[in-house]
Formats: C-alpha cells, structure tokens, sequence
C-alpha cells in the first residue's frame, strides 16, 4: 500500500515515514530505469512534489552568492560537486555527510559533456538528487546545477546559431527539471590572437550575455537562477584581473541591450588546474602548481568592482587533502569537485573487480580511438574509464547492499575530509538567511 495518494493531480503524503523509507526507493528506481514513459514520468513529478512538500525543494543559490560581495558571509566555499555514478546513493552519502555538520551550502552539478557518457539528462539528474534528500530526511534547499554548459568552438566558428541555439536548447531541457543554478561557459571562444584583451574575450562575453538573457525568459516564476560564466579554460593559462575586467564589462554592456536583466553571481578562472589532474605513466597524479594568489585577487575585484559572489575554482578534487583549507582562506566562492569521486569508487577494495575489468573491457572496444600513442595502459584507462559508467548504469545501481554501503563509506570519509577544509560546517544558517526558495509545482504528467 502506498504512503501517498494523488487525487486530481495534487500529491498528498498520507505516511511521511513510509514514503521515505520505503516508495522512495520505488519511486528513484523507476524514475531512471521504467521502461514505460509514462510510468517513469509519473515517478519523477512524484519525487518533485514531494521534495515541494516536504522542505527540501530544487532552489537557485543566487541571493546566497551575491550576498558574499557584501560580506554577508565569509571564510567558507561551496562545494559543487559532479556525480557520475551511482548518483542517488551518493547524494544520500552527501546529504548525510551535510547534516552530521550541519551544512546546505553544497551544489549537485553535472556537465553537458557528462550527461552523455554517463547517460544521465537532466530530469533524470535533478530526480535521483531530490530523491536523495528525501531518502535522507534533509530539510533545506537542494541546489542542482549545470556545469559547464559549454560552447565548441570549432562548431560556434562554422555556425554560431546552430551552436547557441544547441546551448538553448539544454537550458530547456535543464531549468524545467530544476537546475536553477546553471554555469554558461563560452571561455572557449576565447581568442587570444586578438591584439586587445577586449576583443579576446568579445565572444566569450557575447555569447554568456546572450544565454543568459535566455536563461531569464525560462526560469520560473519566483526563481532567479543563478548564473555563472567563465574567462579561462581550465588546463590553459592563468587568467588576470585585466581580463576579468574587460569580460565584465564587455558582458554587462551586451546585457544591458537585452533588458534590464540580473546578471552572473559568480566567475569561473584559471589558475593552474586542469580537469582530471594529470595522469603519469604509473597512473598517479602528477602535483599541480595553483596559484591562490591569482585566485584571491579575482575574487576581490569580482567583489569590489561589481559585487557578485567572486571567483570559483574549477578542477580541484585530485589535489592534496591539504590544500582545501586554502580556498576558504582565499575566499573562492565555490569549488568544482568531480574526478577524486570517480577515482575513490573505482579503486575501492569494495568495486567488484570483475565489473571493473567488464568496463576496462569494454573502454578497449568503445574508446580506442582516445588512446594517444604513448600512453601505457594506466593512462588510457585513468582519462576513459569515466566514459564507463553510462554503459553500467543499470549493473551498477543493482550492486547489493554490501558493496554499495562500502563504497559509499569510503566517499563519506572523503565528502567529510573536503567539507572540512572548505569550512561549510555550519553553513545552514547562513543559507537559510539568504536563500528563500519559491514553490514550484509541476503539472500532472499525462497518462
């Protein structure tokens, strides 16, 4: 018997309890594996309107960031981290990681490159999140988000609006299914022949400004998104204050000719990362050299000069333990955190290794072409093996309890180490000062 009922299309919980112990678990499966859509459609706007009802909503970080510039709050940075596999039960891991140290300043994201391999779109993502925390009886805004939402440049350079309106497109799809926190990156676009730093980062600004725009007319009622944009591409070079200078006001300008529109609460920035860490021939990490200083002299003038929350780091979770303390030092506003999880459930005593070598299999057959010539087998299978979970999806979400509860016992550990050094502890006031999420409600799904 079912804790819920649903009558003329509004979602009533008759059992709180039992549809948190019980139908969500029901309810997340189908929502990812139904192979009837209407089934799996109904599940999904279940979970929604229950996150709706039971205080833990899908809401934009937006007036938290921009209240940093007034030094609303201070001395910590948002984790954002990318979820590849198994996403409801780590956000679960997550959500019980936040509560054990009474935090909410933490953003679920997925890349536009992730949502292909790892075959998760964003009704799907946002679903399996929200689902998570009421799994785990979280009361607090969830804060979903799009990382990444990037522009080629190869394409953009053959047919700008066949490739902006392909961004568009994602953004549709996206906010409807509650990613009200959405990062627009068009740094690749960045063209650093041009004589001025101006009219390198033209279309950089221009296109972020255009999205945006886009971004206001979608979002719902009550919801302002919080937008990020990007002047460096990570793994090139350090980004400088005169750039950041000339992107804000290139965008603003190309803003401002749009309507009088909210613009980004945050800038994204290069300061000597790169996406994944570098692998070495043995399959070890070779250290990175990050500039903190750059990082902090960007977030000042990001703050002073046009009062948004300030700088984010992208590319950090294969650094040392160590060096997390260092970004609430430099008060980066947010961190991007992704490939440390994949790593940490891949070399997991707990991963069943015949799974493992079934996907290395499968990487040898699917992902040849990315081989580069000198790379050993560790390197090829360290840069691919990502690629291997949309696959394994389903073999993945089935393992038993056991393994999964392992695995998910070695992501706490590290959730805790990070959230430590990021100083969020605590942060549940802070959000709750600032963040007022507006309620949005789904019409019923046809049947």
């Amino acid at each position: 018997m079912n804790s819920f009922t649903i009558t003329n299309g509004t979602l009533t919980i008759d059992n709180e309890d039992r549809f948190r112990k019980t139908d969500v678990d029901r309810l997340v499966w189908d929502a990812v594996f139904a192979e009837n859509e209407s089934e799996k459609n109904l599940a999904r706007w279940t979970i929604w309107e229950a996150s709706q009802l039971l205080g833990s909503p899908a809401a934009s970080i937006n007036d938290f960031y921009m209240a940093r510039a007034t030094d609303g709050w201070k001395d910590m940075t948002t984790p954002a981290i990318n979820i590849r596999a198994l996403t409801y039960d780590t956000a679960r891991t997550i959500f019980r990681t936040l509560q054990s140290m009474d935090a909410t300043a933490c953003l679920f994201e997925i890349a536009k490159s992730e949502i292909s391999y790892t075959m998760q779109r964003p009704g799907e993502y946002a679903t399996c999140v929200l689902a998570a925390a009421l799994r785990e009886n979280y009361r607090a805004p969830v804060f979903v988000q799009g990382d990444h939402f990037q522009a080629n440049a190869k394409n953009f350079t053959a047919d700008r609006t066949k490739e902006v309106d392909g961004l568009k497109k994602l953004i549709d799809e996206a906010v409807p299914a509650g990613f009200y926190n959405i990062d627009v990156d068009s740094s690749t676009l960045v063209d650093l022949s041009k004589s001025t730093i101006l009219e390198q980062q033209r279309a950089n600004f221009e296109v972020a400004a255009e999205l945006t725009a886009h971004i206001r007319r979608v979002e719902p009622k009550g919801v302002t998104v919080s937008v990020g944009a990007e002047i460096g591409e990570v793994g090139g070079k350090n980004s400088t204050v005169e750039e950041l200078v000339a992107f804000m006001e290139g965008y603003r300008g190309a803003l401002n000719t749009k309507g009088k529109l909210t613009g980004i609460s945050k800038i994204s920035v290069q300061t000597g990362t790169e996406h994944g860490g570098v692998v070495l021939p043995d399959g070890s990490i070779a250290k990175v050299k990050l500039d903190l200083d750059v990082l902090e002299k960007l977030g000042k003038t990001a703050r002073a000069q046009f009062k948004i929350g300030g700088a984010v780091q992208h590319g950090a979770s294969t650094l040392p333990e160590s060096a997390f303390g260092n970004f609430a030092k430099c008060q980066a506003v947010e961190v991007h955190l992704a490939t440390a999880f994949q790593n940490t459930l891949y070399d997991s005593t707990a991963f069943p290794n015949d799974l493992k070598q079934k996907i290395y299999r499968w990487l040898d057959e699917n992902c040849a072409s990315e081989r580069k010539p000198d790379w050993t087998p560790e390197q090829f299978y360290y840069k691919t093996r990502k690629k291997g979970f949309g696959p394994f999806k389903k073999e993945l979400w089935s393992l038993d309890d056991k393994t999964r509860s392992a695995l998910m016992g070695d992501l706490q550990k590290l959730f805790t180490t990070i959230f430590t050094g990021l100083g969020i502890k605590g942060s549940r006031k802070a959000v709750e000062r600032y963040v007022k999420p507006a309620a949005v409600h789904k019409p019923y799904p046809a049947q």
